[in-house]
C-alpha cells in the first residue's frame, strides 16, 4: 500500500545518451522542484492546500558515468525524493488512513459466526466465563450492540491498513531511484531500486507523460494497479534504431523461498518521431509465495493534425495483495482477537484488496512555442463485485518561461460511479478518498515547475 504515486522518471536511455556526449568520466547534481496550490473537492479534508509535485515529484539527485573504453561504460543514478511545502521526503493523502467505504463495509465479512465456528457446544459455551461469553457473542449475534461492536472492530483494523497509504513513509533517503550499471556494446545492464517496465509505458504512451491529476493511473491508485518501482532488481534493456526493449527481474530475498516476493516484467516498444506503440507484461508473487499483481499495457500514440494523440489500456489482476499478508500477519499477533474472527477479517479485507480491471486512456497534446494543451479521459473499469468505477477526465495548460521553468494550470474532474472513492492526487502525492462512496470530485490546480 506505499506505492508512490506516478512520478515521472529519469528514464536510463536518456542518461546514456547524455553520457554519450560528456567527457570520459563525468558526475552531475540534478533535480526538479515543483510546488503550487491544489484545491481538491469532494473530501473529508481541506480543500486548497500548498502541495509539492503536482505536475512532477520534486526530487534531486546525482547521476555520473565513466567510459571504459570498447563500448563499454559504467553509469549510476542515486535519486531522493523533497516535499517542498515541507522539507521531509515522505508525505500522506489529504484524507489521511481513511479507506474507501467498501473496504469495511460489513457485507465483506461472513457474519455472524456459529459457535461451531469457534469449536464449542452450546453446554460449552454457558460454561465459559461471562466476560468471554459477551466477547464470542458480539460474532455470533446480530443485535444492534454485537453489530456495532463489529463495526468498531472493522473500524480499528481499517485503520491499521489505512496507516500504511502514503509516499516513502519508511524515509528512505534514495527512494526514488538507486542503481548501477554497465552499458556494453549488446545492451545495458542495471541493478538496484528501478522503475518497472510496466510503468515505462504509463511514461512513453499516456498523453500527461504520468504528470497531474489527469494522468491516467490517477483514478487506480487505491489499491495500486501497478507496481512503479521495485527493489533488488536486475534488468538488461536494449536500444536500437528507435526500438526499445527490457527485461526485469526483482529478487524478493524471502528466506522462504525464491518465488516469495519476486517481480517478472518486460517491455518492447518502438518511438518514433510521428507514431509509436509498444507492449508490457509483468507478473509478480507476494512475499508469501502467492500469485500477486499481473499487468498487461498497451500503449500507441500517433501525429494527428496539429498535436499527438496518445491511447493506452492495461489491465490489472491481484487475487493475493501484498498488503493482506502484513494484514494477516498482525491479526495473527493479535491475542486478543478470537482465531474464527482473525480469519473472517483476513478474508473480508484480503477481498477488499482484489483487483481485476482494465485502464483505459485517450489524449491529445498541442504544443505551439511555450504554450502546450492536453486534453485527455480515463476510465477504471472495475471487473469484480465492488463495481468501484472511475472516470476522469479535463484540460493541462503549461505555459514555458525557459526550458527549465514552466507554470501549469490544472482543471480534472474524478466522476465516481457505485462505490468508487477516487480522489484528484498529484504525480508526487496520493489523492487518497473522497467523503462517500460515489461521491465526485474536482480538481483545480496551478503549479511553479523548475528543472536543475
Amino acid at each position: 500500500m506505499t506505492h508512490a504515486p506516478f512520478a515521472r522518471p529519469l528514464l536510463i536511455l536518456a542518461l546514456l545518451a547524455a553520457g554519450a556526449a560528456q567527457a570520459q568520466s563525468s558526475l552531475t547534481l540534478f533535480g526538479l522542484t515543483d510546488i503550487g496550490l491544489n484545491n481538491v473537492t469532494g473530501q473529508n479534508a481541506a480543500n486548497t492546500r500548498l502541495s509539492s509535485g503536482i505536475m512532477e515529484g520534486s526530487r534531486w539527485g546525482m547521476k555520473g558515468s565513466e567510459d571504459l573504453g570498447g563500448g563499454y561504460k559504467a553509469v549510476f543514478v542515486l535519486e531522493s525524493r523533497i516535499e517542498l511545502d515541507t522539507g521531509a521526503n515522505s508525505n500522506r493523502a489529504a484524507s489521511g488512513s481513511q479507506l474507501p467505504d467498501r473496504f469495511t463495509d460489513p457485507a465483506n465479512f461472513n457474519f455472524p459466526l456459529t459457535l461451531a465456528d469457534f469449536g464449542l457446544t452450546p453446554a460449552q459455551f454457558a460454561g465459559l466465563p461471562l466476560a468471554q461469553q459477551q466477547q464470542i457473542g458480539a460474532f455470533i449475534t446480530n443485535t444492534p450492540q454485537a453489530q456495532a461492536a463489529r463495526q468498531g472492530l472493522l473500524g480499528q483494523v481499517g485503520g491499521q491498513v489505512g496507516a500504511a497509504i502514503g509516499v516513502n513513509l519508511d524515509n528512505r533517503l534514495f527512494d526514488r531511484q538507486a542503481f548501477v550499471g554497465l552499458v556494453t556494446p549488446v545492451g545495458a545492464i542495471l541493478m538496484g531500486r528501478q522503475y518497472t517496465p510496466g510503468y515505462e509505458m504509463f511514461y512513453v504512451f499516456d498523453s500527461m507523460q504520468t504528470e497531474s491529476s489527469l494522468s491516467a493511473a490517477q483514478i487506480a491508485t487505491l489499491p495500486p494497479a501497478i507496481d512503479i518501482r521495485r527493489d533488488n532488481t536486475v534488468a538488461y534493456r536494449v536500444q536500437q534504431n528507435g526500438f526499445t526493449g527490457t527485461l526485469s527481474l526483482s529478487f524478493g530475498e524471502r528466506s522462504t523461498g525464491f518465488e516469495d516476493g519476486r517481480y517478472l516484467g518486460g517491455n518492447f516498444y518502438y518511438k518514433g518521431a510521428d507514431w509509436g506503440a509498444g507492449i508490457a507484461y509483468a507478473h509478480n508473487t507476494n512475499t508469501a509465495g502467492e500469485t500477486g499483481l499481473r499487468n498487461l499495457v498497451l500503449g500507441a500514440y500517433a501525429d494527428v493534425g496539429p498535436g499527438r494523440l496518445s491511447t493506452l489500456f492495461a489491465s490489472a489482476k491481484d487475487d493475493h495483495p501484498e498488503a493482506a499478508v502484513g494484514l494477516r500477519a498482525a491479526l495473527a499477533a493479535n491475542a486478543a482477537i478470537p482465531v474464527p474472527v482473525k480469519t473472517v477479517l483476513g478474508n473480508g479485507f484480503e477481498d477488499a484488496l482484489r483487483i481485476d480491471a482494465n485502464l483505459f486512456h485517450i489524449g491529445y497534446r498541442i504544443q505551439s512555442g511555450p504554450h502546450q494543451v492536453t486534453v485527455a479521459y480515463n476510465h477504471f473499469h472495475d471487473k469484480l463485485r465492488q463495481d468501484a468505477d472511475t472516470q476522469s477526465y479535463g484540460a493541462v495548460y503549461t505555459y514555458a518561461f525557459s526550458k527549465r521553468t514552466d507554470v501549469n494550470f490544472v482543471l480534472t474532474q474524478f466522476r465516481n460511479e457505485d462505490r468508487a472513492q477516487a480522489a484528484p492526487g498529484g504525480n508526487g502525492f496520493f489523492g487518497g478518498v473522497t467523503a462517500e462512496a460515489g461521491r465526485d470530485a474536482r480538481n483545480l490546480a496551478i503549479a511553479l515547475r523548475h528543472r536543475f
